[in-house]
C-alpha cells in the first residue's frame, strides 16, 4: 500500500486568506462526538460522564437518533462557513451566528453534507448518490440511519430546522456552560498559530499544529497524514481562496480535514492534546505491524525483549544461519523495533520495549486520526 494522506493545494494562496480561529457549531460537533465516543476520549471521562448525566430525556433520545451525523463521519453541516457560496470563508463567533451560517447552506449542499453517512465515496466525488441508493446505503447501517435518510430526502428543510433547534437545545443544556469555559483557550491558541505563522512561515505553524500536517514548499501543498485518501484545494475560483484551521478543546486524537468538493478545506485540530510522544506516521506504523507480522521475527522479539543478543546467539537459539538472522534483523531495525550497541567485537540487538508498547496506541490513535 502507498502512502495515504489527504493533500490541500496552497500554491497562489495569499498568506492572508489562511486563518486560525475557533469555530463554536464545529466544537459543539466535536463535544458531541465525545459524548457519543467517551472511548476515544479518555481525558474526557470526567466531563462526559457529568454531562450525559445531567441531558434531559427527550434531549438525549434526539442526539441519540442523530448521532451518526458526529460518529461515524464528522458531518460538514458542523462547518457550514467552508460550504457557503459567495461567502467569505470565516467562522462565526458565536454558536448563533454559526446556525445562521448553516441557514444559508443551499439544499443541495445540505442534503450532500447531512447524507454523507450513507456513503463516503460520495465525499470524493461531489456528486450526490441517487435517492434509492442512498435509502438502500442507508439501511444497511440500521434503522436510525434509514429513518433519518427517509426524512431528509422527504422535508430537507424541516431536518434542517430539527437540527438547528437540537444545536440550540443543546447550548442551553451545557455546550454555553462549556464554550465559556473553553472557548477563550481556543481563541488564544488560534492568536499564537496566527502569530507564528507570520513570523516563522507556514511548516512552523502546521509542526504546532500537529505532526501529522507537513508543508510540501516545493509543490505548495499542505499533506495530513491519515488513512483516507483525499486532495482539495484552497485555490479554487469557484470557492474562492482560504484555508481555515480551528483548534478544538475536545479534539484528539482527532485530525479532522474538510476536502468536499466545492467547499473551501478546513482543519479541526486538537489543543491540550495528553503528554504523551507524538503518533507514529501511517507509514511507520504500516512497517511495525508488517514487521512483527512475521512468526520468526516474532519469536526473535521473545528474545530480544528480554535481553541483548548477538546474530550468532540467535542463529543457534533458533537453529537458523547468521545471515538469515541478519535479514530479519534488518527489517525490525528499518521499523525501528530494535536497537544495537557494540561491547567490544560483538554488536548486540535488543528490542526497543518502549517503542512497541505504544503499538496499540500509535495504532488507535491512527485510525481515529
Amino acid at each position: 500500500m502507498g502512502t495515504v494522506t489527504v493533500t490541500i493545494d496552497i500554491a497562489g494562496l495569499p498568506p492572508e486568506r489562511i486563518v486560525f480561529e475557533p469555530s463554536p457549531l464545529a466544537e459543539l460537533g466535536m463535544a458531541l462526538h465525545a459524548l457519543a465516543e467517551p472511548g476515544h476520549h479518555p481525558g474526557l471521562h470526567g466531563w462526559a460522564t457529568a454531562t450525559a448525566a445531567g441531558l434531559k430525556p427527550d434531549l438525549a433520545d434526539r442526539l441519540h437518533e442523530a448521532d451518526f451525523l458526529w460518529t461515524s463521519t464528522f458531518s460538514d453541516v458542523l462547518m457550514p462557513f467552508s460550504g457557503i457560496r459567495g461567502g467569505d470563508g470565516r467562522t462565526g463567533a458565536t454558536l448563533a451566528e454559526e446556525l445562521d451560517l448553516l441557514d444559508r447552506l443551499d439544499e443541495e449542499r445540505f442534503l450532500m453534507a447531512a447524507m454523507e453517512f450513507t456513503c463516503s465515496r460520495s465525499y470524493t466525488t461531489g456528486a450526490m448518490i441517487e435517492s434509492g441508493r442512498a435509502l438502500e446505503l442507508a439501511a444497511s447501517r440500521g434503522p436510525r440511519q434509514l429513518g433519518f435518510a427517509r426524512r431528509i430526502l422527504d422535508d430537507p428543510g424541516a431536518v434542517r430546522a430539527w437540527l438547528r433547534r437540537l444545536f440550540e437545545d443543546c447550548d442551553q443544556a451545557f455546550f454555553a456552560d462549556t464554550w465559556r469555559r473553553v472557548g477563550p483557550g481556543l481563541a488564544a491558541d488560534a492568536r499564537h498559530k496566527t502569530e507564528l505563522l507570520r513570523r516563522k512561515g507556514l511548516g512552523d505553524a502546521l509542526r504546532d499544529v500537529s505532526p501529522a500536517l507537513s508543508f510540501d514548499e516545493e509543490r505548495g501543498r499542505i499533506c495530513a497524514d491519515k488513512l483516507s485518501d483525499g486532495r482539495t484545494t484552497a485555490v479554487d475560483p469557484a470557492v474562492g481562496p482560504g484555508l481555515t484551521l480551528l483548534p478544538s478543546h475536545f479534539g484528539w486524537p482527532h485530525l479532522t480535514v474538510l476536502y468536499a468538493p466545492g467547499w473551501r478545506p478546513a482543519i479541526a485540530y486538537p489543543v491540550g492534546a495528553p503528554d504523551l510522544p507524538g503518533p507514529a506516521s501511517v507509514e511507520i506504523l504500516q512497517r511495525r505491524m508488517e514487521a512483527l507480522a512475521h512468526p520468526l521475527r516474532m519469536r526473535l522479539c521473545r528474545n530480544l525483549g528480554r535481553a541483548s543478543y548477538t546474530t550468532g546467539e540467535l542463529a543457534e537459539t533458533h537453529g537458523i544461519t547468521a545471515p538469515e538472522v541478519s535479514r530479519h534483523l534488518s527489517v525490525l531495525k528499518r521499523a525501528g523495533l530494535v536497537t544495537t550497541r557494540r561491547r567490544g567485537r560483538y554488536v548486540l540487538h535488543q528490542l526497543d520495549v518502549a517503542v512497541v508498547a505504544r503499538l496499540g496506541s500509535d495504532f488507535l490513535e491512527t485510525v481515529l486520526r
